[in-house]
């Protein structure tokens, strides 16, 4: 599954060196004409929403459009300021020793492209090392912006163009060594990982290939939600799934899967201008 890259490298770099110079508040309040500016402008991406809203029974309001570009303007924002100054941001959780304990084990972290999961990577509290295994589909102008910045977080990226033999090589030692592996549950990286369940009232394709790992490797999966509710401030809620080694993998993941899809849900109906995926989520060529 390939997706467009959201935001361009020009606006990108212009506003981070306008925080560099005037500091964060400065720039969170001029994501409000820059957000207007692809609001007249990325056409396709209302499309998507619409469908998205439709799914919700929400009429997708020019107000509600509006916010929601924003809310993505933020984390996008959020993304690479915690790179440089990580230390300016809280991280809210009920109960912050549970994670960090689970962590410890070797891990299964999954992530959705919800909300701020990307600035979350770059502050993790667990001194384990996070493994993000991901296939960045980010314009080159971005990437090296990002690339250029001093970060002292102890994470690393497990790249998908490397192969499968490789990832899953990288992905068994990381495990093995007690690490973190965060995997996206959302999209899948090729249609053998595609599994197929119903997400808000029609079917929808997720990623099984985490879940697999985790019953073969016998490790916890910590489903990840990464709530924006303030200005350089985000909830966590997380939830552990087990996937059941007493039943036959097939059976053990869907099961598995399912009570992810549901979380998502649950979560996207309460906050769902944190939704990242914008393209048709529904649409059939995304099937195996």
């Amino acid at each position: 599954m390939r997706t467009k890259q959201r935001g361009s490298g020009w606006s990108i770099k212009l506003v981070f060196n306008l925080y560099k110079l005037f500091g964060y508040k400065f720039i969170y309040y001029l994501l409000y004409p820059i957000t207007f500016f692809y609001f007249i402008f990325s056409k396709n991406v209302k499309e998507s929403l619409k469908i998205y809203y439709k799914h919700l029974n929400i009429e997708l309001t020019n107000k509600i459009y509006y916010e929601h570009l924003r809310v993505f303007a933020i984390t996008m924002l959020d993304r690479f300021i915690t790179k440089v100054d990580k230390e300016s941001y809280t991280f809210l959780y009920d109960d912050k020793e549970t994670p960090l304990e689970i962590f410890t084990k070797g891990t299964i972290l999954l992530f959705s492209h919800f909300g701020g999961w990307a600035a979350s990577s770059s502050v993790s509290r667990s001194s384990n090392k996070m493994n993000i295994v991901m296939q960045e589909s980010m314009l080159d102008a971005i990437k090296s912006i990002e690339d250029s910045l001093e970060s002292e977080t102890n994470v690393s990226i497990i790249d998908l163009k490397t192969g499968p033999i490789s990832v899953s090589i990288q992905i068994a030692n990381a495990l093995m060594n007690e690490e973190i592996v965060a995997i996206m549950g959302d999209r899948a990286s090729n249609k053998k990982a595609v599994i197929e369940l119903d997400f808000l009232n029609e079917k929808a394709y997720f990623n099984k290939n985490p879940f697999q790992i985790a019953y073969k490797m016998d490790k916890p999966i910590l489903i990840y939600f990464v709530i924006l509710v303030g200005m350089q401030t985000y909830k966590i809620e997380y939830l552990r799934v087990d996937v059941d080694k007493t039943k036959a993998e097939d059976e053990a993941v869907f099961e598995a899967v399912k009570i992810y899809v549901k979380e998502y849900e649950s979560i996207i109906k309460r906050y769902p201008n944190q939704w990242l995926n914008f393209y048709d989520f529904w649409d059939k060529e995304f099937k195996s």
